[in-house]
């Protein structure tokens, strides 16, 4: 574990702001909403609307010359309802399907590359390519079809929850984009949840996430039960933090706190999450292999917490701060502070938008562990490349018992005042 300061990458161009509703609540003042609208902008990461700007590849020009097609197995409790505008939870339950990413040639590391406007090209963008609707009974049977055959890390499937004001879309480019830029040998499984894909519906958003609870905390335990499956991971960003982490909650309450020994790394991106709230979900799954990534910088979070407020926010932690970093290590988490690094005026999308930060998820998902030590993996997808980040062993193997990572290494973060 180490604090992740490398070169700082070209700032990513923000999209352009999607008209507002008539509808929407009256904010304290013009300048109350006009700072919303640029700060909760954020969430979108780049967005379907505007063109990324290029990082440097982290492969090379040799892995950039041909399209890659990645397959996202999704579940998802959005309801597309012309009556109403966005998306809505119908009965707290999930629907299924595999898609088909592509990701295109000259894909650059840490950009989702979009059309300014119309369809996505697949020569030039990330775009759907192709996919079909599963039925539950058949979603678990086809994601162990993936598994099979795989060794080692590549029988692990990386579970991603988006954050407030995604777009369906947006979240499957995303985790596309992280799985070939950190190079994830395994499954990819993405948890969508309604997201109004509006900056100004952070309440109704929260509500939609609540509702969404008990579908992904059923997702989680039917993935740990996958036929041939390693660990399943966690990378949840932003609100979707919040919802991974009562989803986990709602799996211990049940008798499931570490998903029969199947549950992987918990990795929470700018989590959206009060503390005080964060601090009883961590009480309910002791032990736990779980890495926060925060960052001083994030206005987006800073934002969140006026909402809530004045309720500080843990992704917004400041690690520099002696009083900031005494909660950290109450917590008893791995934490990585990005504060060094810039994705421009808004900063709460680094995880994806730094190559050496999703190089750095890469590593974690890809560490070797003991127990495939005697295999050799069939899928070279996680083979570590010059200049790439390595990083500690994950958990021990699932019939162990898993100690917990107590307090914040001090090679983690900074000294105060540094």
């Amino acid at each position: 574990m180490y604090r992740v300061s490398q070169a700082m990458p070209t700032p990513i161009e923000q999209s352009p702001q999607r008209p507002v509703a008539a509808r929407l609540r009256r904010w304290s003042g013009s300048l109350v909403a006009l700072t919303l609208a640029g700060l909760l902008s954020g969430c979108m990461g780049t967005g379907l609307d505007g063109m990324s700007a290029s990082t440097g590849s982290m492969f090379g020009a040799s892995d950039t010359q041909a399209a890659r097609t990645t397959p996202i197995f999704v579940a998802s409790t959005r309801k597309v309802d012309s009556r109403v505008s966005g998306e809505s939870v119908e009965d707290g339950g999930a629907h299924y399907a595999l898609s088909l990413v592509s990701v295109p040639p000259g894909h650059q590391a840490g950009a989702m590359e979009s059309p300014t406007f119309g369809k996505p090209d697949p020569a030039k963008h990330f775009a759907v390519v192709g996919g079909r609707g599963l039925e539950p009974e058949d979603f678990r049977l086809q994601v162990a079809t993936y598994l099979s055959g795989r060794v080692g890390s590549n029988r692990d499937l990386l579970l991603y929850v988006h954050g407030f004001n995604t777009s369906l879309d947006e979240a499957r480019f995303r985790l596309a984009q992280l799985v070939n830029d950190g190079r994830f040998g395994g499954v990819a499984v993405l948890f969508t949840w309604p997201s109004q894909s509006n900056m100004f519906s952070y309440v109704s958003d929260k509500e939609s996430a609540t509702a969404s609870r008990d579908a992904l905390q059923k997702l989680m335990k039917d993935l740990s039960q996958v036929e041939g499956v390693g660990r399943v991971h966690v990378l949840a960003h932003s609100m979707g933090a919040w919802l991974a982490m009562e989803a986990l909650r709602e799996n211990a309450i049940a008798g499931s706190r570490n998903l029969n020994g199947r549950l992987g790394d918990v990795m929470l991106a700018a989590p959206d999450i009060d503390l005080s709230v964060f601090r009883q979900q961590l009480t309910r799954i002791p032990g736990a292999n779980i890495s926060i990534f925060v960052s001083s910088h994030d206005r987006a979070l800073s934002l969140s917490s006026s909402i809530a407020g004045a309720r500080p926010r843990v992704g917004a932690l400041d690690p520099g701060s002696s009083k900031d970093r005494a909660e950290l290590a109450k917590f008893g988490v791995k934490v990585y502070d990005l504060s060094s690094e810039s994705t421009g005026f808004i900063g709460h999308s680094i995880y994806g938008d730094v190559p050496q930060v999703v190089r750095t998820i890469g590593a974690q998902l890809g560490a070797p562990r003991r127990e495939d030590s005697s295999m050799t993996s069939m899928i070279d997808g996680n083979s570590t490349g010059p200049g790439e980040a390595t990083m500690t062993p994950l958990a021990p193997a699932p019939n162990q018992t898993t100690p917990p990572s107590n307090a914040v290494s001090s090679s983690a973060l900074p000294a105060p005042g540094q």
